[in-house]
């Protein structure tokens, strides 16, 4: 009996404190610590009671984890915990930041943002066929609204599907956006009337737009870490790229084949390649949880606050060239109007090159060193839009804006994943939200640029543009101080 229990207390030392925290009760317990021990099946010394207890302690899981032995040809061999197979979205090391599968997922978004954002960017050769052909009793004001509630539905409702890429619906929401991105086209061949325009063109395209836009910008930073700014970049560029091909068919196809027919044929085009991100994209990787729609605590940080005031407001005046520039050109003869239906092209193809070389510059210096300069230069060149009165100037003009204003669009998302760096769970909700808080200034800010052109003419147009981008560019640096400091060689 002394043998026996001197071989319990060197071997099961804490095996009454354990048992204390069970339903056995303690006397029970110590009459069965005093039986003989035998050797049990897995090839340990242990007592029949022994035995007993550490059953009923299975059976009950107190919470600990156990691990099993199993003796096989003599050896003893343990068996651990099965571990899931599903990354973190937390484990940096885990992410690809690159390979084939990381690219194809940069090409899908390419073609999302060149279904999305490239039809927002078409919007001002539209503006100018509604004046003087399919809705010249409309006020600009009026017909800007259509353009301004589409942009601002790309951004809204974005942020609303947020959660429900978080809960495993990106393809989903790939179908649902791509047919109503199809759908709205179509129907907007047969309309005439305004409301009929409004509903096609703003709402139906709109809301498709924006089932495609947050998830096209989440799934990157699930693949890339190092060159995140780089794929977001060469991404955005499909909107430019988008702003390119679709208004010159606009321009080319509509004395052909008239208007029903030329938006027919832009509905073919987006089907066609609508099809690529819903053949190669996949999600690697969701959240561990669901994710609220909105983290209001983000905004207890000064920097990502800022930065999302920033940049309302200075997407209030970002787009005054994009839907006005076309319609100024041919009101104030400065070109011909074959050449007027040009400059939205030329805009977004220099564009291209600015939402792709100044994200290339922020993987190396930072994306609010690149930002700020690029939102300071669009606000002097919105201004200058007063003093052009040639043709080559206006080129000149919108090609310089198209590069600089590119950068405006395509690094918000860059900047929110690095703000976002020790809570990279929650980068879904709070790039929703900064474009839920953008998306108003979107909505109001081409409608006032309206507004005021019908009551002080082009140059008012201009100088509050550029005003309110100047303005962004000193809350932005704002932003970039409160993250980083004063230090202009750190980089932020």
């Amino acid at each position: 009996m002394a043998r026996a229990e001197t071989f319990n207390n060197d071997i099961y030392p804490n095996l009454k404190n354990a048992q204390r925290a069970s339903d056995v009760p303690s006397t029970a317990f110590d009459e069965k610590l005093d039986e003989q021990p035998s050797l049990s099946s897995e090839g340990s010394i242990r007592s029949d009671a022994q035995e007993e207890i550490a059953e009923e302690k299975g059976e009950r899981g107190d919470g600990e984890e156990h691990v099993t032995a199993a003796q096989e040809d003599g050896q003893r061999e343990e068996l651990e915990p099965v571990k899931s197979k599903q990354p973190s979205v937390n484990n940096v090391s885990s992410i690809p930041d690159g390979g084939l599968w990381a690219w194809l997922q940069v090409l899908g978004a390419f073609f999302l943002f060149f279904n999305s954002w490239g039809v927002i960017n078409t919007f001002g050769s539209y503006q100018a066929y509604y004046e003087t052909d399919l809705l010249p009793d409309s006020t600009p004001s009026a017909i800007s609204w259509i353009g301004s509630i589409q942009a601002f539905l790309l951004l809204l409702v974005g942020a609303v599907t947020g959660p429900v890429y978080d809960a495993g619906y990106f393809r989903s929401l790939l179908i649902v956006g791509s047919f109503l991105l199809v759908f709205g086209q179509m129907m907007l061949s047969l309309c005439h009337e305004y409301w009929q325009v409004l509903l096609a063109q703003a709402f139906c395209i709109g809301i498709g737009c924006g089932a495609l836009f947050i998830p096209s910008v989440a799934i990157l930073s699930t693949y890339f870490t190092t060159k995140i700014a780089t794929a977001v970049g060469i991404a955005a560029a499909g909107s430019s790229l988008g702003g390119v091909i679709y208004p010159i068919m606009f321009h080319k196809l509509l004395p052909q084949v008239g208007f029903g027919w030329t938006t027919r044929i832009i509905g073919f085009m987006i089907l066609g390649t609508m099809l690529i991100p819903n053949a190669v994209m996949r999600v690697r990787v969701l959240p561990p949880k669901k994710r609220a729609l909105l983290d209001l605590r983000a905004f207890c940080n000064p920097a990502y606050s800022l930065d999302c005031f920033g940049f309302f407001i200075g997407f209030m005046g970002l787009y005054m060239p994009f839907f006005y520039a076309q319609v100024y050109a041919l009101t104030d003869h400065l070109t011909n109007p074959n050449l007027a239906f040009y400059l939205l092209a030329i805009m977004n193809s220099t564009s291209v090159f600015g939402r792709i070389i100044p994200n290339f510059l922020a993987d190396k210096l930072g994306p609010f060193n690149v930002v700020i300069p690029c939102t300071l230069m669009s606000g002097v060149l919105c201004l200058c839009f007063v003093a052009v009165k040639s043709s080559a100037g206006i080129i000149v003009l919108m090609g310089f804006y198209g590069f600089f204003s590119g950068s405006f669009v395509s690094l918000p998302p860059t900047i929110i994943v690095h703000l976002s760096l020790d809570a990279r769970d929650k980068i879904g909700t709070r790039l929703g939200q900064s474009f839920g808080v953008i998306a108003l200034g979107l909505l109001i800010g081409t409608p006032i640029g309206g507004t005021i052109l019908d009551n002080s003419g082009f140059n008012s147009v201009w100088i509050f543009g550029g005003v309110l981008l100047l303005a962004s560019s000193v809350i932005i640096w704002g932003a970039r101080v409160c993250y980083k400091g004063w230090g202009l060689t750190t980089k932020a």
